[in-house]
């Protein structure tokens, strides 16, 4: 778009950006709509059955199954918020205003921020259930994980806010051509006019300073209950403290070392192709929400039954039936 600078002197900058992923394969693009479609298709099927099992059944109605099935709910809505865009710019040439991208980007990252909120809630309900087992039902309730939620809604929605808010204030002139799939706020300002550096500097602050707090009260949380079951836990109840445990800790480590990943290769993207970019951001994307259901489904002894209950009364009634 032409605007008229104070200096009177007619410069180039753009408020509308065009997504275009992958250029390395231009004319093969259109065929990784089914394998991503697929792909999207199976996260949504996992997330949704583990999730309606849980809603479901009333054996899972606890702090912690509630919990699962909020992840698993965000996995689905994460995916969903980056799907259609990254098909349509697979099919079409997608174009996208700079508020539609922040806006984008809004969601984006609030989604993937707020997982970092229920592993914390889950790191809490661990700790209060195995190391003050006494005030768990005093302490742990819907309006105490309600609380725990809305403060963390609070605290994504600031930080992103002032991460788009700086990117809005920046003038675009380089290109107006993401080369992704979705809008990203390091590709983004790539694209920016003049010195970036402060804002780059303030966006991975906000990013590490995010990631290192969590992360350092989830491994305290679980360094605790994991000495507290070791000690006073025996037996089967030391297995299921420590089995549980370990999903909730195998889930993070998925989530958080995929985000790490991402956050290293963007800053050595230079030496890499577009494609490659886009297939390790693909990857950040999809990997956790595929493999999060799997975790739980497999791993988790009360979810896995209810799944396969109504396939063993379905097999029990087949075998009556035959035997009769």
């Amino acid at each position: 778009m032409l605007r008229l600078s104070s200096g009177q002197n007619i410069s180039l900058f753009y408020t509308d950006f065009i997504l275009f992923p992958f250029p390395g394969i231009t004319n093969y693009r259109q065929i990784l709509v089914i394998p991503f479609l697929s792909v999207y298709g199976i996260i949504t099927i996992l997330n949704f059955a583990i999730s309606f099992t849980i809603c479901w059944e009333r054996s899972l109605h606890t702090p912690m199954y509630i919990l699962i099935a909020l992840l698993l709910s965000l996995n689905i809505m994460g995916t969903t918020i980056v799907m259609p865009q990254m098909l349509q710019s697979f099919l079409t040439q997608t174009q996208i205003s700079l508020s539609g991208c922040l806006s984008h980007m809004f969601f984006s990252y609030s989604s993937t921020m707020f997982k970092s909120v229920v592993f914390l809630e889950m790191a809490f309900d661990r700790y209060i259930a195995i190391c003050r087992p006494l005030h768990y039902h005093n302490v742990i309730s819907r309006s105490t994980l309600i609380q725990l939620s809305m403060a963390g809604v609070a605290r994504n929605s600031v930080l992103v806010s002032v991460l788009l808010f700086l990117a809005s204030k920046v003038r675009y002139c380089k290109s107006n051509i993401i080369l992704n799939f979705v809008c990203d706020y390091g590709v983004l300002l790539g694209l920016a006019c003049g010195e970036v550096s402060k804002i780059q500097m303030v966006g991975l602050m906000i990013r590490i300073g995010i990631t290192v707090l969590d992360i350092t009260v989830l491994l305290v949380c679980y360094v605790k209950v994991l000495r507290t079951a070791l000690k006073i836990a025996v037996g089967s109840a030391r297995n299921k403290a420590l089995n549980t445990c370990g999903n909730h800790l195998l889930v993070a480590f998925l989530v958080y070392s995929c985000g790490l990943l991402s956050s290293i290769l963007y800053k050595v993207e230079e030496s890499m192709t577009f494609d490659f970019q886009n297939l390790t951001r693909a990857i950040y994307f999809l990997f956790p929400a595929l493999a999060n259901p799997v975790v739980y489904g497999l791993r988790v002894s009360e979810i896995r039954d209810c799944l396969l209950k109504p396939w063993k009364n379905k097999f029990s009634l087949h075998k009556n039936r035959v035997w009769s």
